[in-house]
Formats: C-alpha cells, structure tokens, sequence
C-alpha cells in the first residue's frame, strides 16, 4: 500500500472525503494511510557497565594470544553463527539474535566520571555548559502527560569530581532523570514519593494542588527574578503530580510479578532492577538507566586487580538479568518498541597487569565492546573489529559520538536542535553520524 507522509498530504489542496488525489487516492485512504505510517514511541532501557567492563573477557575473546592478554576464559558458540562470546555468559550466548554487537567502540577518554557523562550524553566533557543525556533531551523534545516520570535513574551513578552522568546538563534541572536510590531486591523496597495513604479522598488532592497554586503565586513576584524559577515550578508541580498518581505507584510494585519470572531476573540489585525498568516502560516511562553492577567489595567493573574472581562474580549478574530482559521484551511483544543498551564508558588493557593483589586489567578508551537491541536497531549482527590484541580498531571504528547519534535517529529525536546556555548557542549533538549498518 502507497504510504504519504501528512505534511505531502496538505500540499495536495482541500479535499472533500470523497475526492480523489493526483494519486489515486481518496481523502480517507490518505488518513487511514497516515495514521499506519505513525512511527511508534522508541523506549530505552540503558544498563550501564560503570567502571569499564572488559571487551576482551566478555564479548571480543582473543584465545590464540597469550594467556596474559587472553585471559582464563574461553569462547563459546552462540544463536548466531560465527559470533562467539565468553564462556562466563551462556544465556546470553542463546539470545545472541536478539541484539547487536559493536567490537569496535573507542572512547573520548579513558577517566571514569567523565567517560560516565560523555557515554550517555555522545558530547565531550565540558565542566561549564555540560551536554545533556539522552533522556534529559528526549524529555524536553517528547512531552509526556502521563503521570509518571519520562526518565528515570535506578542507582546514582554520580562520580564526586564530574556531573552527574546521564542528568540534563544546560537544559536546566527540570529535564533531570527521577533519582530511585533504594535496592529494587530489598525486601523493604518502596518509593515514599508514590506512597499516597488510601484516606486521602480526591477532593483532599485537589486542596494539595490548590495549595501549590496559592503558593506559587504568592510567592511569583520574587521567584521570576530567579533563574531557575521557572524550572522550580515544574519540578513542583510533577512532584506532587506523582505522589498523586496510582499508576506510578503500581509500576514501582515488584511483588505483582510472578515469583518465577522474578528468579529468572536474578534476586539482585541488578536483576531486579531491569524487571523493575521493564515494568516501567510498560507504565509509560520512556528512559531507564540501570546501574548495571552488584556492590561485591571492589568499584563496579572497575577491575584493576584480581580480574577474574570479580569477573566470576559480576558476570553471572549480568549475563542473568540481561538475557532475561531480552526474553521477557520478546514474549510481550515489547522488544520491537524498546531500545536495550548494554555499556560501560570504555574497556579494559588488553594486557593484564601484574597487580601484587592479583592481575587485573586498566582503563582502556582506545576500544571497547558495546550491545544494543530492539527498538528499530538491527539484531543479530557484529559490526567492527579490533585487532588480535583487541587494543584498537581495525575495521568499522565507531565514535561514542556515532553511538549517540544512533541513540537519537531511534528515539526520532533532533541532535541539531539548538538551546541558548550561559550565552552561548549550544547544539544538542555537535558530531555524531548515525551507524547506518544497525537501522533500517
């Protein structure tokens, strides 16, 4: 069926319903032809490797090279023929059709904090006028009404010398993600915000909203001389736009998942945070960050001494949790809507150091390994490749930039939209092309 974008459509003239187009087409052939062409709301579910994950143990095996670039695990087939992965994530080995992966990442830096914020932003750090994350700029271009947070943190990912990574740079603190904090595993697990008691009959919310309003006028004439007034009042009034909201507060409520499904995530932080992502996007939610680790005693995956016993760890969290999100997107018939990210701000030396606590592997920006899955970006495909040291890339190299602009190409978003930040014209994206390989 011959598809017309809406904008073609006013070009044509008035038309009666009836009336055919220079095409051959009714008026009602051309709405109901418009409304099949809408593009579909992207979701994205990013779980972040802070710290650095290892390419080279995880998803770039290079097992004819020495041990101490090798390292001790060892590749294993996968659902997709020629790709192979560490023998550390098997599950992830059977779902390797359900997302893509890149081989050939290289970084601005090779500094946590700001490789943090440079991976989730796609712009360079810029401690002034700081670029914003990619759910910061999709909610100020993609209004929600919904009540419930467009963008959403589950783990501070704060280092104490940068930015937040993630959060809304110079869009102002109205486009920071909701910060959730708690253990999603913890059996105490709530969010006090949502917590409404069942007393508080509708009329009582109406007086709290009221209220609001009585107190933001009173108090209007000095706030406007304020900079961030403006953005106070909308902070304000989402606040208690959630504490009001059921539908939130139901999105929150792990214990409504079978028990089955809720072992298949993993009885973790990091498990149960990618159900609880999924059950967000599924109440409205339109970007989640995970903090994708469990705290086992030594910073994320940052492994610069006894690699492999932490990698033993970590591994079975990840491999768990990821390949159950991908499932579970899958059987709901969501994946093809939801972007799923897999990252961490750099990789690791190729070359094991000679830690006295035991080897490890350093900070490596010059390549890395990244995934991403479903929401429009092509699966079951390797794009690129480093070399037999898995220390550079020597084909398809991709820019953290390039990442971004992918980002921003799924969620329909506009990278060269421009915002006036201390004076200066500031570009949502300045560099970037999107990896053409990965989208249809």
């Amino acid at each position: 069926m011959l598809l017309m974008r809406r904008r073609d459509f006013f070009k044509i003239g008035s038309l009666s319903l009836g009336a055919i187009t220079p095409l051959g087409l009714t008026l009602s052939d051309l709405l109901a032809n418009d409304a099949q062409s809408a593009k579909p709301n992207i979701n994205v579910i990013f779980m972040f490797l802070q710290g650095g994950a290892s390419h080279i143990d995880m998803y770039d095996m290079k097992p004819d090279m020495p041990i101490d670039i090798r390292g001790k695990y060892l590749p294993t087939s996968t659902t997709v023929p020629g790709l192979q992965l560490s023998d550390q994530l098997p599950k992830l080995c059977q779902t390797a059709d359900k997302f893509s992966l890149i081989r050939s990442m290289h970084a601005f830096t090779s500094k946590h904090g700001q490789g943090d914020v440079e991976i989730m932003s796609g712009s360079p750090l810029d401690k002034n006028v700081q670029a914003p994350g990619f759910g910061a700029v999709l909610s100020r271009q993609q209004e929600q009404a919904a009540p419930i947070p467009p963008f959403m943190h589950i783990g501070d990912m704060k280092h104490p010398a940068y930015t937040a990574p993630g959060f809304s740079g110079y869009l102002g603190r109205t486009y920071d993600p909701f910060l959730l904090t708690d253990d999603p595993n913890s059996d105490n697990f709530s969010v006090p915000v949502f917590d409404t008691a069942d007393h508080v009959t509708p009329a009582r919310l109406d007086d709290r909203k009221q209220l609001l309003r009585s107190l933001d006028r009173f108090q209007a004439a000095e706030e406007k001389r304020l900079k961030f007034a403006s953005e106070h009042d909308r902070f304000q009034e989402r606040a208690l736009s959630l504490s009001t909201s059921r539908r939130a507060k139901d999105a929150f409520d792990l214990s409504k998942e079978p028990e089955v499904l809720r072992d298949a995530y993993g009885r973790n932080s990091v498990g149960q945070g990618m159900l609880l992502a999924r059950r967000l996007v599924e109440a409205g939610v339109r970007f989640v960050t995970i903090q994708g680790y469990v705290d086992t005693g030594i910073y994320a995956w940052d492994h610069h001494w006894g690699i492999f016993p932490h990698l033993d760890q970590q591994l079975p969290f990840y491999d768990t949790s990821y390949a159950a999100l991908l499932n579970d997107l899958d059987d709901r018939g969501m994946l093809d809507t939801t972007l799923v990210i897999t990252a961490g701000e750099f990789g690791r030396t190729p070359k094991l150091n000679q830690n006295k606590r035991g080897p490890g592997r350093d900070h490596w920006g010059e390549c890395f390994s990244l995934t991403m899955g479903g929401g429009g970006i092509k699966t079951g495909m390797t794009l690129g490749a480093s070399d037999k040291y898995g220390a550079v890339p020597t084909e398809r190299p991709v820019s953290v930039a390039d990442f971004a602009a992918t980002v921003y190409h799924a969620l329909d978003l506009n990278p060269q939209a421009d915002f006036i930040a201390q004076g200066r014209r500031m570009v949502m994206l300045p560099e970037g092309s999107v990896i053409k390989e990965l989208v249809s």
